[in-house]
């Protein structure tokens, strides 16, 4: 499976907090799974660190490479199509993480709901 990890379930896969699903957690331990983390959400986190609005302990980065996680760059297509996307939903990093997963044939972890509103596979992050 190739994968692509929201800011949401990135933060509690490595605090290892309960709200990440049993499921979820199967599909990122899996050694076939090819798990992605948008730049989008490095630069989420980031923002929200820097403006107060999250705690979290170590560095995005640092996560990533204890989780042998790839990161997924923003390249103009990504752009192209988060741009052309249905207002469903109005938060742009979001809507930058469903166009990459449209774009580069991803299935979305996520535990936002609002997600499944577009066309483009989601695993709920909480089962």
């Amino acid at each position: 499976m190739r994968a692509l990890i929201d800011s949401a379930t990135l933060i509690w896969w490595f605090a290892d907090d309960p709200q990440l699903g049993p499921e979820a957690s199967r599909i990122i331990e899996n050694p076939g799974t090819e798990a992605f983390v948008s730049v989008a959400s490095v630069w989420e986190i980031s923002l929200k660190r820097g403006i107060g609005k999250l705690r979290v302990e170590g560095e995005v980065a640092e996560w990533m490479e204890a989780g042998l996680m790839y990161d997924l760059p923003i390249r103009v297509d990504h752009a192209v199509r988060a741009g052309a996307l249905p207002m469903h939903h109005r938060d742009p990093f979001d809507r930058m993480l469903i166009a990459q997963a449209q774009v580069e044939g991803l299935v979305l972890l996520t535990p936002d709901a609002a997600l499944r509103t577009y066309d483009v596979p989601v695993i709920d992050a909480r089962i």
